[in-house]
């Protein structure tokens, strides 16, 4: 016996034994399913790009710090439109006598008043998604219902139910659409209804084992259900398709069954392999979402095929019936008439392809790529975008950036302070060296007992018996032993240590000094919160920049020369969408070209032991890569500016997947031209692979239309619409470049064949 007839059998055994299994199986998937629904809840979504990065860059670095220094209270930016100064002073007040409204900020300054518009800077006194800021939010709102308001704040639950609601939609219209497809595409309309049933295991599988990855980003979890169905629908397809060719020619529904799943098991796995590959590209990203979006989309097609092999054989079994009884001729048209088109014009869609590609390669290389959400075009606008906009078309425009400083020295955090105040880009600058207690003092300031006793209004002695405690306290003994007059402490510190001793009954203040020292505690505790930490303090300055470009950059250089000044070199970090879109830009120019080449070469080997064809190989991926350079034609063409994560994204997934279309017309191709003349034999190979082609591919095109042109999250639009646009642009390239192209290399095709056997043939 042969080594494929020994293949065969050992896979005629094994799908005997899963539909003999059939009711354990279908019992062990509806446990998983409920374990699965169960676990949804437990996935943790994080919706910040830069948490993708890598650890070794000064972005990750920096927000790990602040992550594990600072407490970050909730803000929003609220223009209020067509009103006086007065009015919007008015309505400045009202808003800060709200309970958790910690500040608000508003002047006459070209930067909080213009064109009849104020933008006021609400600050609060706890973090975002509280109960606490909520109400207030709500209070604000009451309170500028009756006049012309715009908001922005970025708040991530409200941006993730906002996502997580639109994306919703989006899978409920395709589900129609695609209902519709496949009763147009099927051969039975009972069969829509199994797969519907496979899909629905298949993704909460998926989607359920989520959770065991620990985090995944917002982009995964909100395209991964629909991309899976886009991908992974057509081995469903596939597999009822081969059940029912068997129906003809086997009189027992269960040896059909059996027969079409040994053949079906290895048709479709080697048609996962290359959507597989480049997903596995997309994984050896350096920026980490590469990764998270490659890993959970190859972990999805893995649980469509268990899900196609395992269960689908159950309700087939079950509905054997209901298979036949609703079993319709087929509504796809033959299109035989165009494959003899394609046979007569020869290679005049060779041509204008081959002039086309050089157009093309230029164009999308030339692509302008965004960084930063605020730079990405949209296609659908939110409220929340569409008030940035607004904000930042009124007022002038303000990016903030961060300057991490080793915190033991107050002297230097103070020299900074002054000499960035100084840059001619900076607004503002927000710092412990800022805040000012009385109007000659700053937090930072060194202070004397004496001194300190005359801001407090304490007698000498008490402030000298503080001062000795904290000196006791630090193990610092120059306040008992040393010159007393000559100890200073930092103003902060001191504060500290005397709200401590307040707290802890051990020193007691008159009225009024527990009055002063009260109506300062509130800001104190405030500023420290957000601006020092246990190993590095923080200093926020806004700039009148773009969040990217070479005037961005020079700031940072300029702000990080200032701070080394003063600290050791290296100890100083600067963090913010500046940085976060210089660090995203540097990960792309490498990670751009490693996806491509990797996502080409997976492709081309796994082709390369399907057809055993060096040249057929290598026309299949050309076609397909055309089809890429093709798609992101358009955003140049239409000066749209995309995320440049959807330009490596969508380029592993269309390799990996739309390839599938050309190996579908190949493998029709090669078989038909063994009986038929090469141009007969692919105008028919057109005419038969076109209802795979059409099914597959409309589902993707319009899952991903779909995505770009109702989902408002930039990121998520753009890869939807290049993902639909790019299967388009396939399946067209596949119908009529793609034929004519392997009829006219169909000699080198052949000469550059091999064969190859793992086991040596016996004499």
């Amino acid at each position: 016996m042969d080594s494929s007839s020994q293949k065969a059998d050992i896979m005629v055994q094994i799908s005997a034994g899963i539909i003999r299994w059939r009711f354990v199986i279908i019992l062990i998937f509806l446990s998983a399913a409920v374990y699965c629904g169960l676990s949804l809840g437990k996935v943790r979504v994080n919706s910040d790009l830069t948490a993708f990065l890598s650890n070794e860059t000064e972005t990750r670095r920096g927000l790990t710090i602040m992550e594990e220094n600072f407490v970050t209270f909730a803000s929003e930016d609220i223009m209020v439109a067509n009103v006086t100064y007065e009015m919007a002073e008015s309505l400045a007040q009202q808003i800060r006598e709200i309970v958790h409204v910690f500040s608000v900020s508003f002047d006459a300054s070209p930067s909080h008043y213009s064109s009849a518009s104020a933008l006021l800077t609400v600050a609060y006194d706890c973090p975002d998604n509280t109960e606490e800021v909520r109400e207030a939010k709500e209070q604000i709102r009451e309170l500028l219902a009756p006049y012309d308001t715009y908001i922005y704040s970025m708040n991530m639950d409200n941006y993730s139910a906002q996502l997580a609601s639109e994306m919703g939609g989006v899978i409920a219209i395709a589900a129609v659409v695609i209902v519709i497809i496949l009763l147009f595409t099927s051969r039975s309309y009972f069969e829509v209804v199994i797969f519907f049933i496979v899909f629905v295991f298949a993704a909460l599988l998926n989607m359920g084992t989520n959770f065991w990855l620990g985090e995944i980003s917002t982009i995964t979890h909100s395209i991964a259900i629909i991309l899976q169905l886009a991908l992974a629908i057509d081995y469903a397809i596939i597999f009822s398709h081969r059940y029912q060719d068997e129906c003809l020619k086997v009189p027992s529904e269960r040896e059909a069954l059996t027969e079409a799943l040994s053949k079906s098991i290895i048709e479709i796995s080697s048609s996962s392999l290359t959507t597989i590959s480049g997903l596995v590209a997309l994984m050896l990203m350096q920026f980490r979402l590469g990764y998270d979006l490659g890993l959970v989309l190859s972990k999805g097609i893995v649980c469509s095929l268990i899900t196609v092999f395992f269960l689908m054989p159950g309700p087939i079994m079950l509905f054997p019936g209901a298979i036949r009884r609703t079993g319709h001729k087929t509504l796809i048209p033959d299109i035989t008439p165009w494959g003899k088109f394609l046979m007569r014009t020869k290679y005049v869609f060779v041509l204008l392809f081959l002039l086309l590609i050089p157009v093309a390669v230029f164009c999308s290389r030339h692509v302008t790529y965004a960084f930063n959400d605020h730079s990405v075009s949209e296609l659908v606008y939110s409220e929340s975008r569409a008030a940035m906009h607004k904000i930042e078309n009124t007022f002038a425009r303000s990016t903030s950036v961060v300057l991490l400083l080793p915190h033991e020295n107050l002297e230097a955090e103070k020299a900074v302070y002054g000499e960035v105040k100084k840059l001619p880009e900076v607004k503002s600058v927000t710092a412990l060296a800022g805040i000012q207690v009385g109007e000659e003092h700053v937090l930072t300031d060194l202070f004397t007992s004496r001194k300190f006793a005359e801001l407090l209004e304490i007698t000498q002695e008490e402030s000298n018996l503080l001062f000795a405690a904290y000196g006791v306290h630090k193990e610092q003994y120059q306040a008992i032993f040393g010159t007393a007059e000559a100890y200073q402490v930092p103003l902060v510190d001191m504060f500290l240590y005397l709200f401590d001793l307040i707290d802890r009954g051990i020193v007691n203040l008159s009225e009024e000094q527990l009055k002063t020292v009260s109506d300062l505690r509130p800001q104190l505790d405030f500023a420290l919160s957000q601006l020092r930490g246990e190993t590095y303090n923080r200093i926020v300055v806004s700039a009148d920049v773009p969040v990217e470009g070479e005037e961005s950059i020079a700031l940072v250089e300029d702000l990080r020369s200032i701070a080394e000044q003063y600290y050791p070199r290296g100890s100083v970090l600067v963090v913010g969408d500046i940085t976060s879109a210089r660090d995203l830009r540097s990960s792309y120019t490498g990670d751009s070209t490693l996806i491509s080449l990797l996502t080409i070469t997976f492709v081309f080997i796994i082709l390369l032991f399907t057809f055993k064809t060096i040249v057929g190989s290598a026309i299949l991926v050309f076609v397909i890569q055309g089809s890429i350079w093709i798609n992101f034609t358009f955003p140049y063409l239409l000066h749209s500016v995309p995320s440049f994560v959807t330009n490596m994204i969508v380029s592993a997934i269309q390799m990996g997947a739309t390839v599938d279309y050309a190996i579908v017309l190949m493998n029709r191709y090669l078989g038909l031209k063994s009986s038929l003349p090469r141009k007969e034999a692919m105008a028919l190979a057109v005419n038969q692979s076109f209802a795979t082609v059409l099914t597959s591919g409309s589902i993707m095109t319009i899952a991903g239309f779909l995505i770009g042109l109702r989902v408002s999250d930039v990121y998520v639009s753009h890869i939807g619409l290049a993902v639909g646009r790019g299967a388009f642009t396939s399946v067209i390239l596949v119908l009529t470049v793609l034929p004519q192209l392997l009829v006219l290399m169909d000699k080198a095709i052949e000469k550059t064949s091999f064969r190859f056997s793992l086991v040596e043939a016996k004499e």
